[in-house]
């Protein structure tokens, strides 16, 4: 069997096509990689490409996409809805087939040694790849956001990994990564009040919130999900609000659960929910259970997939097409 990776790298550009074309291009120009998927949100003004390869192919198309960024991208103009902290913000490796963590590992680090090298930008590790406990958890890292980034940089505890401790102004910082595989996955409330969403978001999130105790403490409460990362985003002239989701481990947290959560606790704050949307790709196996859930009796992968998009709102607006988004599906595996 032939060594896959996957590779899920998040740019700061979602509304200029020329600029999301010329980086896609990059990926799609090197032997043995496969393009499956690019999506952009104008709101979140951010492109999340999905593509997969064995690992010097996967490393060689990553670096030249981080490149084309770093190029076409200024970040001191950039003004978007999702939380970043350089032209390409984030870039994880997973494994998919005959490979290991560790390969991960290895090629996150390689890859990020030549970015900090060549393209003179700041570049921590992350997840399996970190070399600290704090930097572990991507939202420690990303913390201040582009804006933070000069003061962060003169805080030796936050000495970049690869790459200069200096404010690369146009460019910002990268994340670069191993983890096992995320669903980016959006549930979208009928209602224009970003508190409702983010409210939601503080009690399903493992981070939970902070909170005052009777001695005046500051404490944090744990929410209600192991592996949930979320955040509430209001959509503004679209009469919607977001509750933006990152399931870290689909079997700890399954994508059914979080979502029927979602939805009871909508309706305490006086509002619904409208549809949801994966953003990216699904493994079949999380799509799979979510539909046994909804409708046990189903046998077939055709009806839970069925049960699951139609449970879910997954075939409003946007639609789901299976062939398009379960990765097994993408990449010929069974």
């Amino acid at each position: 069997m032939r060594k896959i990776i996957e590779c899920v790298p998040n740019f700061s550009e979602g509304r200029d096509t020329s600029k999301i074309e010329q980086i896609t291009a990059e990926v799609e120009k090197v032997p043995g990689v496969k393009l499956l998927d690019v999506a952009s949100d104008a709101h979140h003004n951010r492109t999340v490409l999905t593509f997969v390869g064995g690992p010097e192919s996967i490393k060689k198309a990553s670096y030249n996409a981080i490149a084309r960024a770093a190029e076409i991208i200024d970040m001191a103009r950039h003004q978007g809805q999702h939380p970043r902290l350089g032209a390409c913000d984030v870039c994880p490796f997973v494994p998919i087939q005959n490979v290991t963590m560790a390969d991960c590992v290895t090629v996150a680090n390689e890859l990020a040694g030549e970015v900090g090298e060549k393209l003179r930008i700041p570049v921590f590790l992350y997840e399996e790849a970190a070399r600290f406990p704090e930097r572990k958890d991507l939202a420690s890292i990303r913390a201040g956001q582009y804006e933070g980034l000069e003061a962060k940089l003169r805080d030796s505890r936050w000495k970049p990994d690869y790459g200069p401790a200096t404010f690369n102004k146009k460019s910002g910082a990268t994340v670069i990564g191993a983890r096992e595989f995320l669903i980016a996955y959006n549930v979208y409330l009928s209602t224009t009040h970003k508190e409702i969403a983010h409210r939601i978001a503080r009690i399903i999130r493992e981070s939970g919130c902070m909170a005052t105790a009777d001695d005046r403490q500051r404490i944090r409460i744990p929410g209600i999900f192991r592996s949930v990362k979320a955040v509430g985003i209001s959509l503004g002239e679209s009469g919607v609000a977001e509750v933006s989701i990152n399931l870290t481990n689909y079997r700890v947290a399954p994508m059914h659960f979080v979502f029927e959560k979602i939805k009871q606790l909508s309706q305490l704050g006086g509002a619904s929910v409208l549809y949801s949307e994966i953003v990216g790709l699904i493994p079949k196996e999380a799509i799979l259970e979510t539909g046994r859930f909804y409708q046990p009796r189903a046998r077939s992968d055709k009806k839970l997939i069925e049960a699951a998009v139609r449970n879910l709102g997954l075939d409003s607006p946007q639609g789901f097409n299976p062939r398009g988004k379960i990765i097994e599906y993408l990449i010929g595996a069974p």
